[in-house]
């Protein structure tokens, strides 16, 4: 049996010290990443729908199934309301709060815009508007697909959240124009 020195021992203890607050240093980083992926502003979303300015579901995206197309005419604009759907199909209700406080919103890619357009917008009402009050909600996501000439294409959808996609569609959403 070999008797180590002081200098020996010394070593061993820094060696063993260091490599248990290199354990411990990723562990609270697997937290820390753990808690941002379940903070309260991020959406945790299995799907969405859209629907016309009537309430129609047009299109519909969960877990990856897909139900429905975008169909619109030349020189139409149509109006889709976005829902995201949380992991039983339902909808994810939004607090106004919490959309004011967290960057974010939509953002539409891989389309060609020479066949439609497809724009994100967000509506917010401000005090004192008197908008159309037949709409079941106020305020909320949605996009205007803009028919420009005949064909078909598609395009990407994504929830974004400070910086980065909280959601993104697994397909692309067909857009037919006659």
């Amino acid at each position: 049996m070999r008797i180590l020195s002081t200098h020996d021992l010394a070593r061993y203890a820094m060696h063993t010290i260091f490599s248990l607050l290199l354990v411990f240093n990723f562990a609270c980083e697997d937290d820390d990443h753990d808690d941002h992926d379940h903070d309260e502003g991020h959406t945790d979303a299995d799907g969405f729908v859209l629907e016309d300015e009537n309430g129609t579901q047009v299109y519909r995206e969960f877990e990856g199934t897909v139900d429905g197309s975008i169909t619109l005419s030349v020189g139409d604009t149509l109006e889709l309301a976005v829902h995201f759907l949380d992991h039983d199909g339902e909808e994810i209700e939004h607090e106004e709060e919490e959309e004011e406080e967290h960057e974010g919103g939509l953002s539409i890619s891989e389309n060609d815009e020479s066949i439609a357009k497809v724009e994100a917008e967000e509506h917010e009402e401000e005090d004192g508007d008197d908008h159309d009050h037949d709409h079941e909600e106020e305020h909320g996501m949605a996009i205007h697909v803009i028919g420009v000439s005949s064909g078909s294409t598609s395009f990407k959808l994504q929830l974004m959240h400070e910086g980065h996609a909280d959601y993104t569609s697994t397909n692309n959403v067909p857009v037919v124009v006659n």
